[in-house]
This record gives structure tokens, C-alpha cells and sequence, in this order.
């Protein structure tokens, strides 16, 4: 599995809405916090080692009605 963040902006009053859409329907969303700032969502995906990471973000979280942008932070190692 490797991991990625994925920054979200919302149109405005949707972050809710959003928020709970990825959760309900991306199986990949292990982890989603609101927060400040320039955008609204902060997503943490499991993907499969092989899965495009290009693909998965802008045919699966761009796609969700009310996303405006996203920021795709892709992660190399983990430490404990």
C-alpha cells in the first residue's frame, strides 16, 4: 500500500457534503479532516502499489460534485 494526501478546496457551505461523499463511496479514503486555510479537506488514500495515482485522483476525488482543486502530495517513506 502506499500512501497519499490529497488537499481539497470545496465550493463554499459543501466541505460537509464532500467529506462525506469520499467516505461513502472511495474505499481508498483510510482518513479525512477538515481544515483551514486555502483548502478545505485534507484526504489520506491507500492506494495499491500498482494503481496510477494520476488517475485515481483526478477520476475518482475531482470527479465529486462541489471539488474545485485538489493537491496531491505523494509520500516516499514512513517513519516511525
Amino acid at each position: 500500500m502506499r500512501p497519499i494526501f490529497v488537499m481539497v478546496k470545496c465550493d463554499p457551505g459543501t466541505a460537509y457534503d464532500v467529506a462525506a461523499r469520499a467516505l461513502d463511496t472511495i474505499e481508498e479514503v483510510s482518513e479525512l479532516y477538515s481544515i483551514s486555510g486555502t483548502y478545505d479537506l485534507l484526504v489520506k488514500c491507500n492506494l495499491q502499489s500498482d494503481m496510477d495515482v494520476g488517475r485515481f485522483v483526478t477520476g475518482r476525488l475531482q470527479t465529486l460534485p462541489n471539488v474545485k482543486d485538489t493537491l496531491t502530495i505523494i509520500t516516499f517513506n514512513a517513519f516511525t
